[in-house]
């Protein structure tokens, strides 16, 4: 076995062995033990990207369907259940991502953390390899068992290290996710019993291939959707996430915004949209729907928060709603290109559902480092005043310059500033949906000044003018390890909004390959 080979195996299992170890570990030694495995598992991960070919065919091609860095073992012969794990252009950098964001999260637990300190650490490093299992896994019950592992660590750091009402919030996020869970179970069952006659296989790469009435993939594609959508999460199914987050420790809610959510995202490109094409262009209305409702509703609740915690989840759910238009808006571009083959400048369908593809898998990555900067910014101040009340504050860059500079740069971003990377993915949606239909675009456009808003409001009030009260008087500013944690994250953003090609060339094939199968399949629904 090639080290290529076992690269995703041993990205799996180290951090897992690394909480381990923590565990064994003493409270002061389990610090440095998982922060020794999260640096490992980064830097082992790194030659996913450094060795990835660009030029690689991907999952789609019926004949020749392969993933890099692919290993495809016997599991459950009877089934034909496979440990089949492989990385395309769209989950490669989102393991990357969750490597990166986990160092982050051992980083910001260092001090704040003196409760079973061992078993925290230990927590997120098992929950790093199920995490990155999720985004490798190529056989449905593999994915399935990850997808449902992930709920335990989770339960626990928020049912442990949460706040007052962590229980009542722990057991909402279970059930919410759990329950959605179940339904996508039941769809991969199904798809299993209908592979070809002593070829049932739980091969997602076979999935892709199936010949599904609109009926049958209409079912199926509700099936996804409940578990999915309750993992982005959309409106309406929103309500869990608010909770979680207000209850979660600052690790907890790093890794929910930044890695958690990015896996419903996940889950629609890596399912819903190629093994359901038919379903998904017809119910895409209603994601569409959906998706604007949560960019413009869920931008005004965020308007009326008090609690900075609640404002920036709220503002996740807004920004998520991009990534989900951005995938479905594919199906009301093809739409507008049926309904205008007369027109005198039609649309290139390929061309430009590749680019709302691409700006909602960059949307999700260039979240994910943003919301992580935020959620760490109010651990800094709630650390400090344990308090993440607005009104408790003011004037906090007299006493706290650096992390100022920091709070606001993350916030701006937040917001979309051009040169940063929230401004990428949405820019490459809007730019992508306006094709289609100028009033999809402008709603959405809409989060840019919602987002601005709400994020502005909250910097002016926390950030700025006099001094507040004594207990703001009396901060000090970030330490060491805590500009480190802010300054990765800032450069990260920064490189990322400047340099967009570093992350969007490595989608180019993966995501060439899913629209010319998504394209296909829907092509022949048209003509039936």
């Amino acid at each position: 076995m090639s080290f290529d080979q076992s690269i995703l195996t041993i990205l799996i299992l180290l951090p897992i062995v690394g909480g381990v170890f923590a565990l064994l570990a003493s409270d002061k030694m389990s610090r440095p033990v998982a922060l020794i495995f999260a640096i490992a598992t980064f830097a082992l991960s790194l030659p996913l990207y450094t060795g990835f070919d660009l030029n690689h065919s991907g999952l789609f091609n019926a004949a020749a369907a392969s993933a890099q860095f692919e290993l495809k073992l016997p599991w459950i012969e009877a089934f034909n259940i496979t440990y089949h794990v492989g990385v395309d252009g769209i989950s490669m950098p989102l393991i990357i991502l969750t490597s990166f964001i986990s160092i982050l999260v051992i980083l910001a637990g260092w001090r704040v953390i003196e409760y079973k300190t061992k078993q925290y650490m230990a927590a997120f490093l098992i929950m790093e390899g199920i995490m990155i299992g999720v985004f490798s896994a190529l056989d449905a019950v593999l994915f399935y068992l990850f997808w449902e592992a992930m709920l335990i660590p989770m339960f626990l750091i928020i049912g442990v290290w949460g706040g007052p009402r962590r229980v009542y919030a722990t057991i909402k996020f279970f059930l919410y996710t759990f329950l959605g869970s179940v339904f996508m179970l039941v769809a991969l069952i199904y798809l299993y019993n209908q592979m070809p006659e002593g070829k049932e296989s739980f091969s997602i790469l076979g999935f892709y291939h199936l010949d599904l009435t609109l009926t049958q993939q209409s079912w199926i594609f509700f099936a996804f959707l409940a578990a999915f959508a309750v993992k982005v999460p959309m409106w309406p199914v929103h309500t869990w996430l608010p909770d979680a987050h207000v209850e979660a420790p600052t690790g907890g809610s790093v890794i929910l915004a930044a890695i958690m959510l990015k896996i419903g995202g996940y889950g629609f490109l890596r399912f819903s949209l190629p093994i359901t094409p038919w379903a998904s262009f017809d119910w895409s209305w209603l994601i569409i729907l959906m998706s604007l409702v949560a960019i413009a509703y869920i931008g005004f609740i965020a308007l009326a928060q008090k609690d900075m915690k609640k404002l920036i989840a709220y503002s996740s759910i807004a920004h998520m709603g991009f990534v989900t238009l951005g995938l479905f808006s594919v199906f009301a571009i093809m739409q507008y290109n049926l309904e205008h083959t007369t027109a005198a400048n039609p649309i290139d369908v390929l061309a430009t559902t590749k680019l709302v593809v691409e700006g909602g898998i960059v949307q999700m990555i260039s979240h994910g480092f943003i919301s992580a900067a935020l959620f760490l910014c109010v651990g800094v101040l709630y650390d400090r005043m344990h308090s993440r009340d607005i009104t408790d504050y003011g004037g906090v860059a007299n006493t706290m310059p650096v992390f100022a500079a920091f709070f606001v740069l993350f916030a701006m971003a937040n917001a979309g500033l051009p040169g940063t990377s929230g401004f990428v993915g949405e820019f490459m949606i809007i730019i992508g949906v306006i094709k289609a239909n100028f009033w999809f675009a402008f709603i959405a456009a809409s989060t840019l000044i919602l987002g601005a808003a709400y994020t502005l409001w909250m910097i002016k009030r926390v950030v700025f003018g006099e001094v507040g009260n004594d207990n703001v008087k009396a901060l000090h500013d970030i330490g060491a390890r805590e500009f480190i944690i802010l300054a990765s994250l800032a450069l990260t953003v920064l490189f990322f909004g400047l340099w967009p090609d570093t992350l969007t060339s490595v989608m180019h094939t993966s995501v060439n390959d899913l629209m010319t199968h998504v394209h296909s399949k829907v092509a022949d629904h048209l003509v039936k």
